[in-house]
């Protein structure tokens, strides 16, 4: 395949990854420690920082311009996020979820959340890692993740919000882009000029099975997208000058498993024609995210992060299909704005996917690899 397209010098680049990375099993114990009680949080937080420290230098020791924390801090990339925000708890019992995999089903119990009071920011919600990641990085781009505003009613939907606070749904959802935009502007203070907002939500709901669930709890799936894109729209506007955002849309990611299934073609239109986003990350790792076509919705100026590498198994993809996914993708969109990434994180929870560290590093080296020959 021969380069036609120009390197990128801003987000998303050429070559880019999703965010969370395996967590290193002294980070795993030490964190079971400080649960036991026989570690203190100042003692964990100083081995978190020194296996940071090593993550991001192997980011940009396989030549990847964007440096993440790995998310090393967090049980789960949504939830240590979503419950530190203000009028938001943790509900009694938890949610079941059944995700899927070659081998069968397996079972995840997440905490259930309650918008028991107006929300707010009360402080701002990862600030000192952020810090931490921004004066580590030397040559990446320190990124930022964070869940969408979707994922903070797609969880539960109206059932979780408490009548006696927001007894109009409008005023809940016009707090919470409030506190997003406020969230987002002092972290642009911080100097983060990367941006991503994870969104499971807008890419289940591609799932007639999802849409479905939907339904039944009371919200229309069929229109949800819809409320979703205006929701994150709001919430960006006014965002810092110079702040590049991208969104991250995947189907489940827990221990490699997935939870729903569809291209994405139900939201395509709406999703890529109006979410104020400056890229897409998108998985396209296997049959189940569905084809390239929607890609036509995607105007000129934004640009598309094809997640044609999976996370989900060790067996390293071959530079040939890769360049020829990509070919097959430039169909729809011009080469010039897609760019190559793995299809999700390596360890939204703490869990992480079924791999080895060397696997993974394998993984974003090819990625590094492929995109220098592809784009130059």
């Amino acid at each position: 395949m021969t380069p036609t397209a120009s390197r990128r010098d801003e987000p998303p680049f050429r070559a880019d990854h999703v965010g969370s990375l395996l967590r290193p099993r002294q980070l795993l114990d030490a964190r079971a420690r400080h649960a036991e009680g026989s570690l203190s949080a100042q003692e964990l937080r100083s081995l978190e920082d020194e296996a940071i420290g090593d993550v991001v230098r192997m980011q940009e020791e396989v030549g990847l311009s964007t440096a993440t924390d790995g998310e090393f801090r967090r049980a789960s990339w949504h939830m240590d996020f979503i419950y530190q925000l203000g009028g938001i708890t943790k509900a009694e019992g938890d949610l079941q979820v059944t995700f899927h995999n070659e081998q069968g089903d397996i079972e995840f119990t997440p905490a259930a959340l309650h918008v028991s009071g107006r929300v707010g920011l009360e402080h701002t919600i990862f600030a000192d890692d952020f810090a931490f990641l921004r004066d580590t990085a030397t040559t990446g781009t320190p990124k930022l993740t964070m869940p969408s505003p979707s994922m903070v009613h797609y969880r539960g939907g109206q059932a979780s919000i408490d009548p006696a606070v927001y007894p109009d749904t409008e005023e809940f959802f016009s707090d919470l882009s409030a506190a997003y935009a406020e969230q987002i502007r002092r972290m642009g203070e911080l100097g983060c000029s990367y941006l991503q907002l994870d969104d499971t939500s807008l890419a289940y709901l591609n799932d007639p099975r999802q849409r479905a669930m939907i339904d039944e709890r009371g919200d229309n799936g069929d229109s949800l997208h819809r409320r979703y894109i205006t929701q994150i729209n709001a919430a960006l506007q006014g965002r810092p000058e110079g702040m590049r955002v991208t969104t991250h849309l995947c189907r489940g990611n827990f221990r490699s498993s997935w939870v729903a299934e569809g291209g994405y073609d139900f939201v395509a239109e709406e999703l890529f024609g109006s979410l104020g986003v400056d890229g897409y990350f998108l998985e396209f790792d296997d049959a189940r995210s569905g084809g390239f076509a929607p890609l036509r919705y995607v105007p000129h100026g934004k640009y598309v992060a094809l997640g044609l590498v999976t996370t989900k198994r060790g067996v390293l993809e071959s530079k040939d299909d890769l360049k020829r996914r990509i070919e097959e993708a430039s169909r729809y969109i011009p080469l010039e704005q897609l760019c190559l990434a793995p299809q999700c994180g390596f360890s939204s929870t703490f869990e992480g996917n079924d791999l080895t560290y060397d696997e993974q590093v394998a993984k974003l080296r090819l990625i590094v690899e492929t995109a220098a020959e592809v784009w130059g």
